[in-house]
C-alpha cells in the first residue's frame, strides 16, 4: 500500500507538473509561433537550444543549472540581490529545472501544428481586418487546438518522469522537493521492494493512460497526427 509519505511525494510531483506545464505552455507558445513563422538566421540555433534536453545527459544540465542558480553563480547572485536567496533545493528551483529540461516536448508539438495551419487563414483573417493578436487567438490557437492538448499532455507526463535534473537541482527533501522518481529511488536503495512496486506501478498505470489519450488525440485529429 501507498504510505502518506508515498501520497504526499505523489501529491508534490503532480503540483510541479501542473505549474511547470502552465509555465512551459505560457512560455513557448509564442516561441513555437516564431519558429514556425520565422525565416530568421537564428532559426536553427534557437531550435536547437530547445531540443537540446533531449539529448543531453540529465545530470549534465541539472550540473549546470545548480552552478548557474547557486551563490556563485549568475542567477544565484540576482537572486540574493533581490533578497530571495538561491533556488537549488527550492521548489521554485525544482519548478524551473523542469521548466527547461521539458520545454521541448512542449514547444515542438506546438511548433509543428502552428506550421502545419499554412497562409490561408491567416489571409482570410487579414481580409476581415483582423489585428494580429485577435487573429492569433481567434483563428491560429482554435485550429491548433490538437498541438494544444498534445503539448500539454507531453509537458505534464514528461515533468512526472523527470529524475536526474530533479535529484541535482531539488535534492532529496521530504515534503518540499522529493518527487516521486526520487522516492522510487530511495525505496530500491533501502531494499523496500513492495513500496517501490506500488510507486513504481502508479506511474506505469499514469504513463499507459497517457499514451492511450494522446493516441486518441493524434488519431481523431489530423493536424496532431502529424506530431508522431
Amino acid at each position: 500500500m501507498l504510505s502518506p509519505a508515498d501520497i504526499e511525494t505523489l501529491l508534490l510531483t503532480f503540483k510541479v507538473a501542473s505549474i511547470a506545464t502552465a509555465l512551459m505552455l505560457l512560455i513557448g507558445t509564442p516561441l513555437a509561433w516564431w519558429l514556425a513563422r520565422t525565416r530568421s538566421a537564428w532559426k536553427g540555433i534557437i531550435n536547437a537550444v530547445v531540443a537540446l534536453p533531449l539529448v543531453l545527459p540529465p545530470t549534465v544540465l541539472g550540473f549546470y543549472l545548480l552552478v548557474l542558480m547557486g551563490p556563485a553563480g549568475a542567477v544565484g547572485k540576482f537572486t540574493s540581490w533581490l533578497g530571495l536567496g538561491t533556488l537549488p533545493f527550492t521548489f521554485t528551483g525544482l519548478v524551473i529545472a523542469s521548466v527547461l529540461y521539458s520545454m521541448p516536448f512542449v514547444v515542438q508539438p506546438l511548433q509543428a501544428s502552428f506550421a502545419s495551419i499554412g497562409e490561408q487563414p491567416l489571409e482570410a483573417a487579414a481580409t476581415l481586418r483582423a489585428s494580429p493578436l485577435d487573429t492569433f487567438f481567434s483563428v491560429i490557437i482554435p485550429l491548433a487546438k490538437p498541438g494544444f492538448l498534445t503539448a500539454s499532455i507531453l509537458g505534464f507526463a514528461h515533468t512526472v518522469g523527470e529524475f536526474g535534473v530533479v535529484l541535482m537541482v531539488g535534492g532529496n527533501i521530504p515534503g518540499k522537493t522529493r518527487v516521486v522518481s526520487v522516492q522510487i529511488y530511495n525505496h530500491v536503495e533501502a531494499l523496500e521492494y513492495s513500496e517501490a512496486h506500488w510507486l513504481a506501478g502508479c506511474l506505469l498505470l499514469f504513463s499507459f493512460t497517457v499514451l492511450i489519450i494522446l493516441y486518441t488525440v493524434l488519431k481523431t485529429h489530423p493536424v496532431a497526427h502529424q506530431l508522431k
